[in-house]
């Protein structure tokens, strides 16, 4: 049984490695500021993707990207203006996608949904 914190770096783990095996370079884990967090800032080709990590052991509460709601679209969206303010990547292109993990009897799922904000 997982801690809810634990299963959460677990699938941020899980999903960062998923990023990276399929040729993304990782620029950022858990980037935080006052406007909120990014669970992991990536590079795919030319485009700066902003990946929101959801993890979940099942689905009695909904898919684990129904927790993307407007609230949390909010903070990544403008946590994501500051870190390209702070890194002066105004002219990139960017997306957000976001990476669901299933866990269930130490096997896991990975779901990668591209531009879904």
């Amino acid at each position: 049984m997982y801690v809810k914190k634990e299963l959460g770096n677990f699938g941020e783990k899980l999903a960062s490695e998923f990023l990276e095996n399929n040729k993304y370079k990782i620029l950022e884990k858990n980037f935080v500021c006052k406007q909120g967090e990014i669970d992991i800032v990536a590079l795919d080709k030319k485009e700066i993707v902003f990946v929101e990590v959801k993890t979940r052991t099942n689905t009695m509460y909904g898919l684990p990207s129904e927790a993307v709601n407007e609230i949390k679209q909010k903070h990544i969206f403008n946590s994501a203006k500051y870190y390209i303010y702070i890194n002066n990547l105004y002219n990139e292109f960017i997306r957000f996608d976001v990476i669901e993990v299933y866990i269930h009897d130490k096997k896991y799922k990975i779901n990668h949904i591209q531009n879904i904000i």
